[in-house]
């Protein structure tokens, strides 16, 4: 039977509360829109004939809450997505961070840490890799724990590749990884200065000050609210004139913190607070 649309936005609204109130995940201010999207899908894939029924099961199961956080949340990047960005983290960012004694780098939203991983290897070539601290945040503890084995699949090193040339890489891109377990195994070393942690950008506060925040491609799935929750704790967490990074269709323009942030490099979403 189809269930009509009111009901189906009813059962979304008891589904959010209901995690809330069971994990302390809150998704009460994602974007309606992507939340219903991802839902639906996951009703599907997991075979639930109602929304009511995901409900029911993960308040008393928490294997089948972390079965819905793959579909809920975004486990999918890139190594060097948007190749222009690293090429302006090079040329904007990079003899910055230089004048740092040490630095904290704070990735929100890392996913399963491509973006980690590819900050760590300009890191590596700028030779600031090794008095660099790295803090990769998530939400999804599965994806938390595909980042911390830095292992991708084979079939994405192509495009990894091409990525990573086309944004300033200065070294070939095969010394950074071994074929191994049907993927690429990127090397440890890279991760030896990264922790990686649970982090909600809904519910959680600052835990460090950092020079720089990349979080790029997370608050396109935030309503307004919730965006500006996050520019907060990035304003927040970021030392004395700290650089922000986003992502391509992401802009702090239009913010309650659009104005204590300067553009850096606007078309690349890089921003420096005021």
């Amino acid at each position: 039977m189809t269930v009509s649309t009111p009901e189906i936005e009813i059962e979304l609204k008891l589904l959010v509360e209901a995690i809330y109130l069971r994990y302390s995940h809150d998704f009460r201010d994602y974007s309606p829109a992507s939340f219903k999207r991802r839902v639906l899908h996951a009703q599907q894939q997991m075979d639930y004939r109602s929304i009511s029924e995901i409900q029911e099961r993960i308040l008393r199961d928490p294997q089948a809450f972390s079965q819905l956080l793959q579909y809920i949340t975004v486990p999918v990047s890139d190594m060097f997505r948007d190749p222009p960005y690293f090429l302006a983290l090079r040329r904007h960012v990079v003899p910055v961070l230089r004048t740092y004694p040490s630095i904290k780098i704070w990735v929100a939203g890392c996913s399963t840490g491509e973006e980690v991983y590819s900050l760590a290897i300009l890191l590596r070539e700028e030779g600031l890799l090794e008095r660099t601290i790295l803090y990769a945040t998530d939400i999804n503890p599965a994806s938390l724990e595909r980042a911390r084995q830095g292992i991708f699949p084979l079939e994405r090193v192509s495009n990894y590749t091409t990525n990573y040339q086309k944004g300033g890489g200065t070294r070939s891109f095969s010394d950074y990884y071994t074929a191994a377990y049907n993927g690429a195994l990127f090397d440890k070393t890279l991760r030896e200065n990264v922790t990686f942690a649970d982090h909600s950008l809904s519910t959680d506060s600052v835990f460090s000050e950092t020079q720089f925040i990349s979080c790029r491609n997370v608050l396109i799935y935030f309503n307004k609210v919730l965006q500006d929750r996050a520019f907060g704790l990035f304003h927040e967490s970021l030392s004395h004139r700290g650089f922000l990074g986003l992502g391509s269709k992401e802009s702090i323009d239009f913010s309650a913190w659009g104005e204590r942030f300067e553009p850096v490099s606007k078309p690349d979403r890089i921003f420096r607070k005021s």
